[in-house]
């Protein structure tokens, strides 16, 4: 199991330690997603060991402004995390996968990419794009082996998530009246990568207590 951190970078010590605790099985790899470069050289150097035939691309930021008042930076940086680190880390990774015949590919979306969003015209169109390609993706692996799916969660408990989002907003917004869990999404991911979910590929699958 490989690990990416970019930035946080003690966190993900942090669990690696505990899943080598357990059982020795997790491996840090250290790169900048929009770095096509360093991307390529890094993974270059996981797959002298083998395919990776499950990915998982989490990689996202936010830089919220309305849109008129949004920067050039602002734009180009979210759309830069989100859909050109899917590409960058994707691309390499994809003909090992393949001449396995099996593999699983999910991609981290969000609830913004299917409401919308006041504030995050650039992360609702980053996760869109994000959408878009998972499902063109999906097509063109269908016949290989691999699925590759989206998973779309609404306001989940995390650091990105507070100061966003207070108890009314969300009682609010969700009709379930609570944010979801990490551990909840951690578990659709972990469905989506099973051999249960042979027959899924090409899906958006919202995790977001039943918001519309």
């Amino acid at each position: 199991m490989y690990l990416h951190a970019h930035r946080g970078g003690d966190r993900i010590e942090a669990l690696a330690r505990e899943l080598n605790a357990v059982r020795e099985c997790a491996q840090l790899l250290r790169f900048d997603v929009t770095h096509a470069a360093s991307v390529q050289s890094v993974l270059d150097q996981v797959l002298e060991g083998g395919p990776i035939q499950v990915l998982v691309n989490n990689a996202g930021i936010h830089d919220d402004a309305v849109f008129p008042g949004m920067s050039a930076r602002q734009w180009h940086r979210v759309i830069d995390v989100t859909l050109n680190g899917f590409y960058n880390v994707t691309h390499p990774l994809l003909m090992p996968m393949i001449r396995t015949r099996w593999g699983r590919i999910v991609n981290i979306s969000s609830v913004a990419a299917l409401t919308g969003n006041r504030g995050q015209v650039n992360y609702a169109a980053a996760k869109g794009a994000l959408n878009s390609a998972t499902r063109a993706l999906a097509i063109e692996l269908a016949s290989r082996g691999v699925t590759v799916n989206a998973v779309a969660p609404g306001i989940i408990r995390s650091e990105m998530s507070e100061g966003h989002f207070d108890t009314a907003t969300i009682q609010r917004l969700v009709p379930m009246q609570r944010a979801g869990e990490a551990d909840e999404v951690a578990s659709l991911v972990d469905f989506l990568c099973s051999d249960s979910a042979a027959y899924i590929t090409g899906q958006v699958v919202s995790i977001n207590g039943g918001m519309i």
